[in-house]
């Protein structure tokens, strides 16, 4: 049995347990709700409980463990003699032994008898973990349900129970949260460091080339790079800046229109099409911004004398902002929606038109929620990635001309990661050094838009 098979069988299981807790605690009170301490749904969740979590946690340590355990099985089975290699070895020989033990092409041209005898053992390993597995979960989950029930009765505080599970429930997932947070900073720190340890921290950040082909021996040409990040900055900042400059007008018009003018079944309609736009994979504008507009933009600069290249800051800028305009609008109109009434009868009580009220009323009362819907767009053109390599390209141009071929940070991070090469090499710790200063820029964002939340927020009675 797969774990998703597992999985369901849990939730089969604590399903299960919720109704008869339910129905227990209606026995044992004599069908008298008054009678029991907490509500009827609290006792199904107090049995639910004691079913899932010890399942849950099996199945998450099984998933953990079973592959370590499994390898360790499978080696000690093997003969010495295809044991004694290095370690990189042994691990393709793993592989190829799990390949073939499930019908996939292995990395050999000829299998011999006894690398067939250890695929067979290790399905066999493999369908024995599963049954061990799935009888190990049926025993703890009924055995955790027997146990809540003879626990029902009306004076048990189910709910206090119930309350205090849910609570460290949210503590450790909030734990994990941090957690993972933190180790995604101090990975990017790490790497950081070491890329810094073979490129002056000076250079990086305030370097104007970006040439990151280092060559694979001393003695070729070339054998260090530029990894001057300025121009990788220059060309994120001119697309976020040209996409901002399409969504937040569009935006916060389709939003003032959307929560001051449009009847209640327009908006209904509206609102959803235009969050389709959100919707839409990120490669199909690359396809849109290659097709269609960047040729549409090279044919209208032939006509005025223009030079605009076939990739171009200009087509990536104008498509990026289409897809953001959701983030502004649905977020901006919810912030607008949200203003009380009574300000809006207040001005027009005293004289104001409606035009007036949601200039000197409305838009003032919802500055923070409209400057955090803009800097959350602006954050998530700065992390765009597709449409800047199919419609922009890679060209690391320091250049302020739209009309010009540049990259971004992001599309060096991927160029970067992309091909068979050494891992400690200047040329691939430079992603985590990219990742790190992209990190920096959203937060400096996340920080402004909470600070301007913070200090012009409005709060009603």
């Amino acid at each position: 049995m797969s774990f998703p098979v597992l999985f369901g069988v849990l939730a089969v299981l604590t399903l299960f347990g919720f109704f008869l807790g339910r129905s227990r605690a209606m026995a044992t009170a004599g069908g008298q709700i008054r009678n029991l301490h907490s509500l009827p749904n609290y006792y199904g969740y107090y049995i639910g409980l004691w079913c899932a979590v010890p399942g849950f946690l099996l199945l998450i340590g099984w998933m953990a463990l079973e592959t370590t355990v499994l390898d360790g099985m499978l080696v000690a089975h093997l003969p010495k003699r295809m044991t004694d290699v290095p370690g990189a070895e042994l691990s393709l020989l793993l592989n190829d032994i799990k390949n073939l033990a499930h019908g996939d092409v292995t990395s050999r041209q000829v299998v011999d008898a006894d690398l067939k005898d250890a695929a067979a053992f290790y399905g066999q390993l493999k369908v024995s973990s599963k049954m061990l597995l799935a009888a190990l979960l049926v025993v703890l989950a009924c055995g955790g349900i027997l146990i809540a029930r003879g626990r029902i009765a009306p004076e048990l505080r189910a709910r206090n129970s119930v309350e205090r599970a849910a609570m460290a429930i949210m503590i450790i997932c909030s734990t994990i949260a941090v957690l993972t947070t933190l180790g995604i900073i101090l990975s990017l720190l790490f790497e950081s460091l070491r890329f810094f340890e073979k490129v002056h921290p000076l250079d990086f950040v305030f370097g104007l080339e970006w040439s990151p082909q280092t060559a694979l021996r001393k003695d070729q040409v070339g054998a260090t790079g530029l990894f001057g990040a300025i121009p990788l900055l220059a060309g994120t900042l001119l697309i976020s800046f040209i996409a901002m400059c399409v969504a937040a007008p569009v935006g916060l018009m389709a939003a003032i229109y959307m929560s001051e003018y449009a009847p209640a079944r327009v908006r209904g309609t509206v609102k959803p099409l235009l969050e389709i736009l959100a919707g839409i994979p990120t490669v199909v504008y690359g396809f849109f911004a290659a097709l269609t507009v960047a040729p549409f933009f090279r044919d209208w600069g032939l006509e005025f004398g223009l030079t605009i290249s076939s990739e171009s800051a200009l087509a990536a800028g104008v498509v990026m902002g289409i897809m953001i305009i959701p983030f502004v609008s649905s977020l901006s109109d919810d912030v607008m929606s949200a203003v009380p009434q009574s300000l809006r009868e207040g001005s027009y009580g005293l004289g104001a038109t409606k035009s007036e009220t949601i200039k000197q009323v409305i838009l003032p009362a919802a500055l923070p929620g409209v400057v955090g819907s803009l800097l959350l767009a602006a954050s998530r053109a700065i992390g765009e990635t597709m449409i800047v390599v199919m419609a922009a390209g890679l060209a690391a141009n320091l250049t302020a001309n739209p009309f010009e071929a540049v990259t971004t940070v992001t599309v060096q991070i991927v160029t970067l990661l992309v091909g068979d090469q050494e891992f400690d090499s200047a040329k691939t710790l430079a992603a985590f050094a990219l990742g790190l200063i992209l990190f920096c820029v959203t937060l400096v964002l996340n920080i402004i838009a909470l600070t301007i939340v913070n200090k012009y927020r409005e709060q009603y009675d």
